[in-house]
C-alpha cells in the first residue's frame, strides 16, 4: 500500500521571525535524555498556565519564550488565521493535492480487496466498504478540523500528525495534559510498524508474484528463496539516503501499476459468473480477517496532513465539496469495484493479491506479475523513508562518532529485519490484517477521535446531550474491536502458517 510513505508528522512547519514570533521547530530535543518537550510544546504550557493563572500573556515575566500577544480563544474566533502565516516553498493546487491523496491511498491494497470480500461476501463486504471508507474519510475530518483549532489556539501556522496529537493534550483540561508525551509517542510508533510492516508485506508481494512466473518457466523453488536473493538489491536499494533520487523509481512503479491494473481488470471481466454464484454474507468469525484487510487498503492517515499542510489554498482539502471527500469517493468505488468482481470471478480460490489469480500459462498474465513485483519493489525504498527517518531522528544522538557509519549499518539492519519477518511469514492475507487492524485501526480511527476530543473539550464542549463524546466513544469502540479482533484472527492464521 503505498498509501503511507509521505508524513509521519515529525517536522513542523517553521514560522518567519517577525519580531512577536520565533521559528517553532518542533522536534525531539536529543541532547536531553527521555525529554520529549518541544517548543510547540513549551508555548502551549506557558499559555496554559498564563490563562489559568490570570496573567495576561503580553506581560508574562520570566520566560525565555517571546510569545504570541492575545488569548488563546480570541486567536480562534478570528484573531488568528495560520493559513496567512504558513511559508510553503512550492505549494500545491487542489487538483496537485488531489493526485497526491489517490497516490497516497491507491497501491498494493487494492490487489488485496478480492481476498477481503472472500472474508465478508458480495453485499456485506461493499456495505462494509463503503461503512469503512466513510468513517475513515470522517475521522480524517476531524483530525484535520483538530489542527486547525489548535493552530489558531496556539498561533502557529501548521501541525504535523504527531504534534496535533502532543499539543492537542497539552492544551487541554490539566487532567489530560500528562499524556501528551504518550501520544506522540504512540504515533511516531505506530507509523513506524505500519510501514515496516507494508515493508514486509511488500518483499512477500515481489517473492510470490516472481516465484509464479519462474516455476512456469524455470523451477521450482521455495519462495522463501527468492525473498533471500532480494536481500542484497533491497540493501542497495535503500542505501540512497536522498529522497530526490528515489522520485524516478516513484514515476515508473506508478506506470507499471496503472499498466497492470488496466491488464488485470481485462482477465476479470472476461466470463464473469453470475453473481449469484458467490455468497451475499459469510461467517461471521471470517470479519475480523476483511475489517483488517480493507482498512489497509483504504486507510491514508499519514498522508493527510503533510497533503493539507502544503496546499496552497488548505480550506479546500475538508468541505463539502472538497478534495478529500472526492477523493474518497473514488477510492471507495476502486476498491469496492476491484473486492467485489475480483472475488466473484476467482471465488473461494481468491489469492492475498488479484495478481497471482491470474493464469499461469498466458505471457500477458506473466507479464502483468512481473511488473507489479518491479513496481511494488520499487516502492520499497519510499515506504521504507519516513520510518528510517523517525527512528534515526530518536538514535542518531548515540552515534556522534561516526552518525554517516551508523546511519548505513541502521538501514541494513532494518531491512535484514524486514525480509527476515517476510521469511517466516510469508502467508500474505493475515499479515495484510495483522498490520492493519494493529496500526491503522489507532492511528485512523481511535486517535483522530482521541484528538477531537480533548480538543473540544472545553470549547466549544461537549454539546447538548454530550453528543460529541458518545460519538466519539461508538467510533473509538468501533476501532478498538477491529484492532483485537483482527489482531486475534490474523495472529492465529499466522501461527497456523507458520506450523506448516
Amino acid at each position: 500500500m503505498s498509501h503511507h510513505f509521505a508524513g509521519a508528522g515529525d517536522v513542523g512547519v517553521p514560522l518567519k521571525s517577525t519580531g512577536s514570533m520565533r521559528p517553532i521547530i518542533t522536534e525531539l530535543d536529543n541532547n536531553k535524555r527521555g525529554s520529549i518537550r518541544t517548543d510547540v510544546a513549551d508555548l502551549v504550557m506557558v499559555k496554559y498556565k498564563c490563562s489559568s493563572n490570570g496573567v495576561p500573556i503580553t506581560q508574562t515575566n520570566g520566560s525565555t519564550l517571546p510569545l504570541v500577544p492575545g488569548s488563546s480563544k480570541d486567536a480562534e474566533f478570528g484573531g488568528y488565521n495560520p493559513f496567512d502565516h504558513r511559508t510553503v516553498q512550492y505549494p500545491t493546487t487542489d487538483m496537485e493535492t488531489f493526485i497526491h491523496l489517490l497516490k497516497g491511498s491507491l497501491g498494493s491494497g487494492i490487489l488485496a480487496m478480492p481476498l477481503a470480500f472472500m472474508n465478508a461476501g458480495l453485499i456485506f463486504g461493499l456495505i462494509a466498504t463503503a461503512t469503512i471508507g466513510f468513517v475513515c474519510t470522517y475521522c480524517v475530518h476531524i483530525l484535520v478540523k483538530s489542527s486547525h483549532k489548535l493552530c489558531r489556539r496556539m498561533q502557529v501556522p501548521a501541525l504535523g500528525f504527531a504534534d496535533v496529537a502532543e499539543v492537542a493534550f497539552l492544551a487541554g483540561p490539566p487532567a489530560f495534559q500528562k499524556f501528551s508525551g504518550l501520544f506522540r509517542g504512540l504515533v511516531n510508533t505506530f507509523l513506524t510498524i505500519d510501514l515496516l510492516g507494508c515493508c514486509c508485506v511488500y518483499i512477500v508481494f515481489v517473492a510470490k508474484n516472481i516465484k509464479q512466473v519462474m516455476d512456469e518457466y524455470v523451477l521450482d523453488i521455495n519462495v522463501r528463496w527468492y525473498m533471500l536473493m532480494m536481500l542484497p538489491l533491497v540493501i542497495a536499494m535503500n542505501l540512497i539516503r536522498n529522497l530526490k533520487y528515489l522520485a524516478p523509481l516513484s514515476m515508473v512503479a506508478n506506470f507499471l501499476v496503472g499498466t497492470c491494473m488496466t491488464i488485470t481488470f481485462w482477465y476479470v471481466f472476461q466470463d464473469l459468473p453470475p453473481m449469484k454464484s458467490a455468497p451475499f454474507i459469510t461467517d461471521w468469525h471470517k470479519w475480523p480477517l476483511f475489517f483488517g484487510t480493507a482498512i489497509f487498503a483504504l486507510e491514508g492517515i499519514g498522508v493527510v496532513m503533510p497533503l493539507e499542510n502544503n496546499m496552497k489554498t488548505p480550506q479546500h482539502f475538508i468541505g463539502c465539496p472538497s478534495v478529500l471527500n472526492i477523493g474518497m469517493a473514488i477510492v471507495v468505488l476502486l476498491y469496492s469495484t476491484v473486492g467485489m468482481f475480483g472475488f466473484l470471478k476467482y471465488g473461494d480460490k481468491t489469492e492475498g493479491s488479484i495478481t497471482l489469480n491470474l493464469p499461469k500459462d498466458e505471457l500477458l498474465a506473466q507479464s502483468v506479475k512481473v511488473m507489479i513485483a518491479v513496481a511494488i519493489f520499487l516502492t520499497y525504498s519510499l515506504q521504507f523513508y519516513v520510518p528510517f527517518e523517525i527512528i534515526w531522528k530518536g538514535s542518531k544522538h548515540r552515534f556522534t562518532s561516526h552518525p554517516v557509519l551508523f546511519e548505513y549499518l541502521l538501514r541494513v539492519l532494518l531491512v535484514v529485519g524486514t525480509v527476515l519477518v517476510a521469511i517466516a511469514c510469508p502467508n500474505l492475507g493475515p499479515v495484510i490484517s495483522l498490520v492493519g487492524a494493529l496500526c491503522l485501526s489507532f492511528l485512523g480511527l481511535i486517535l483522530p477521535s482521541c484528538i477531537d476530543l480533548v480538543t473540544c473539550w472545553e470549547e466549544p464542549g461537549l454539546g447538548r446531550g454530550y453528543w460529541r463524546l458518545w460519538k466519539n466513544m461508538v467510533i473509538i469502540m468501533f476501532g478498538i474491536l477491529g484492532l483485537v479482533t483482527g489482531v486475534y484472527s490474523s495472529m492465529l492464521d499466522i501461527i497456523v502458517t507458520f506450523n506448516q
